[in-house]
């Protein structure tokens, strides 16, 4: 793998991971078809966790105001139930209930990530599947502005709702399916506020891609196999677009039908994805 190919393929981390296309889609279609030559399997899941690492680096750089004050809300709310105060404070104190909805919103992929790793880790040598999942992230996305406009704001968004939103994340595991996607479009069936899904989505991703990041963290050492500069230029890739993605999505977020477009595109490459995979016997 060379330089240019790993920025290529950071590029394409950054804006998946954040826009509704899926980046596991991607990091399973592209390689293919600039010619990426790892030195071995475990050199693949490494790079692939590294650039995960930078879109890690992105959405807490982007929202790492946010961030600091759902840490602190969640101790404070930890130590409340010390004090024999359970769950206080979760309606007036917006950054606590926060904190419990992203504890909540994680259980299921974690569960679901824990207990069915070797065959969501089969999934992802499969392209037709990765084609199918694409035309279901679509079909999500499709729904989803089909729905009537929320307008619930952190307040009014219940557990019940962050662990419905949490499931579509757990199903997102599977390679094509977004997990951005999913999520926002779980967020807007439960009646959240447009920009509200996303950004409860962005905030989601970071304890999913530190769990995945955590679990594949063994394999880090095999991606220095490959050119230490191109690793790099991918990481740093992944970062800038990541965070360029976000802030372009919580942008356009906020027009009706915008995510019609992704749902769009995710048909025509999931089309796509089929019929070469068929054609070419590449299942």
């Amino acid at each position: 793998m060379d330089i240019i190919q790993a920025i290529i393929l950071g590029i394409i981390q950054g804006l998946t991971e954040f826009l509704p296309v899926s980046s596991s889609a991607h990091l399973v279609l592209v390689p293919k078809l600039i010619g990426v030559n790892y030195p071995n399997p475990s050199a693949a899941v490494a790079f692939d966790t590294i650039l995960h690492l930078g879109t890690l680096v992105a959405v807490i750089g982007f929202f790492w105001r946010d961030i600091l004050s759902i840490i602190a809300a969640l101790i404070s709310s930890i130590l409340d139930v010390f004090r024999g105060k359970f769950m206080v404070g979760l309606k007036e104190n917006s950054f606590k209930r926060l904190a419990w909805l992203i504890v909540v919103g994680t259980i299921p992929a974690g569960f679901a990530g824990y207990l069915f790793e070797k065959q969501f880790d089969l999934l992802f040598s499969n392209v037709a599947i990765v084609g199918f999942f694409l035309i279901i992230t679509g079909i999500l996305l499709w729904a989803a502005e089909r729905v009537k406009t929320g307008h619930k704001e952190v307040k009014d968004v219940s557990f019940k709702n962050a662990l419905v939103i949490g499931i579509f994340e757990a199903f997102a595991i599977a390679p094509g399916i977004s997990r951005s996607g999913a999520t926002i479009a779980a967020g807007l069936f439960s009646g959240l506020d447009r920009k509200l899904a996303a950004r409860y989505s962005f905030l989601l991703s970071i304890p999913a891609i530190i769990g995945a990041a955590a679990v594949q963290v063994k394999t880090i050492g095999a991606g220095y196999e490959a050119n230490t500069a191109a690793i790099i230029a991918g990481f740093l890739a992944a970062v800038i677009f990541g965070y360029l993605a976000i802030a372009f999505l919580l942008r356009i977020i906020v027009r009706k039908r915008s995510l019609l477009i992704f749902s769009v595109y995710c048909w025509v490459v999931g089309a796509l994805t089929l019929i070469i995979s068929f054609y070419y016997g590449i299942i």
